[in-house]
């Protein structure tokens, strides 16, 4: 036990798998325990690395890990497959648990930060309020479909719902008591998932409020207090990426490539990551990029210009992936956002420039 010096631990609802190696990369520990016995046996081992796959539990056993001593590292599911050994024996926990120990011996590899549970409260509000909006959203399809089979059919308007019990006590239409029935019980389920959206919405807006850096956030022209929120609780601290880049492919902005011989081919965006987060700076994007034309900073020009060159869609997804930059050092060197800011250097260049052509 003394000899061990990293563990890949794959992480399940009732059995955990266990894969360590020592200094010399030789299997000292390949067991599987209970999920109850599992933290007796950690609190034996002696201080190490443990690396596990970044799943819905595993930010709970980081923290519970990282009290009795052990260094813990998170890697995301897609960086640890190339490390799997297929063979005969295909996918299992053993294979899965030694796959996380090699990726995580990587010199390169790239980790996910582990949440807090102040982080986990938040975000437990944004995946209540994103649930039960597509609850909502499927309510609302169902009860139109329903209507339209008797003939009552609803414009595609949020308003038009409202007219739902109107129709209900009208005699006049088709629609038999027993569905009458059904039909109402679904609308007064809409009205308590309104109800629950927009408590959820309150709960954010006051973590918004009441956060430095979610405050600095909202700064940005299309970031609301729900984007700054979700960012603020997904992110944790941004230090851990090496640079604006990092943070913006974690968040699966960048583009992906296929390139080879020297020849650059980049394709759409990686789509990596949390996709949650991706969606909201996206939204705030497309908001920011409608009301570009009356504002008059930097940042809207250049979108501006770029539309034209690029399109919409592209405009929209490259403004995203500004934001991102942006906000990873808004969070990293504390500073508020300046729309015209000139980067260090730039206007110096700008003068070469200009003395070389004159």
């Amino acid at each position: 036990m003394e000899q061990i010096l990293r563990v890949g631990v794959d992480l399940s609802k009732r059995v955990i798998q266990l894969h360590g190696v020592d200094a010399h990369e030789r299997v000292v520990l390949r067991r599987s325990v209970s999920v109850d016995k599992f933290p007796e046996l950690m609190v034996q081992l002696p201080a190490c690395l443990v690396a596990m796959e970044a799943c819905s539990t595993a930010h709970y056993w980081a923290r519970k890990l990282a009290v009795f001593g052990h260094t813990v590292r998170l890697i995301a599911p897609q960086f640890v497959s190339p490390y799997r050994k297929s063979g005969t024996t295909g996918k299992n926990d053993a294979a899965d648990a030694e796959a996380i120990c090699e990726a995580a011996s990587r010199p390169t590899m790239r980790f996910v930060p582990a949440k807090n549970v102040y982080q986990q409260g938040i975000m437990t509000l944004h995946r209540m309020r994103q649930g039960w909006i597509e609850e909502r959203t499927a309510l609302i399809n169902r009860l139109r479909g329903l209507l339209a089979e008797f003939g009552v059919a609803l414009p595609q308007r949020t308003t038009a719902l409202q007219r739902i019990p109107e129709l209900l006590e009208d005699a006049s239409n088709e629609i038999p008591g027993v569905a009458r029935s059904a039909l109402m019980t679904g609308w007064q389920h809409l009205s308590v998932l309104n109800e629950r959206v927009t408590e959820m919405d309150r709960n954010i807006r006051s973590h918004a409020k009441a956060d430095e850096s979610a405050r600095r956030i909202m700064e940005l022209p299309g970031v609301g207090a729900l984007t700054a929120s979700a960012l603020v609780a997904a992110v944790g601290d941004a230090r851990e990426f090496k640079n604006s880049r990092q943070f913006a492919a974690w968040l699966g902005l960048t583009p992906s490539q296929n390139s080879s011989g020297g020849k650059v081919q980049l394709g759409q965006i990686t789509k990596r990551g949390d996709g949650y987060v991706r969606m909201l700076l996206i939204m705030g994007a497309r908001s920011a990029l409608l009301t570009a034309p009356r504002r008059d900073d930097r940042i809207s020009r250049w979108l501006l210009e770029l539309e034209m060159k690029v399109g919409w869609r592209k405009a929209l997804v490259a403004l995203a992936n500004k934001h991102a930059r942006i906000i990873w050092n808004m969070l990293t060197k504390k500073e508020a956002f300046v729309a015209n800011h000139i980067p260090p250097g730039f206007q110096a260049k700008a003068m070469q420039t200009i003395a070389a052509v004159t």
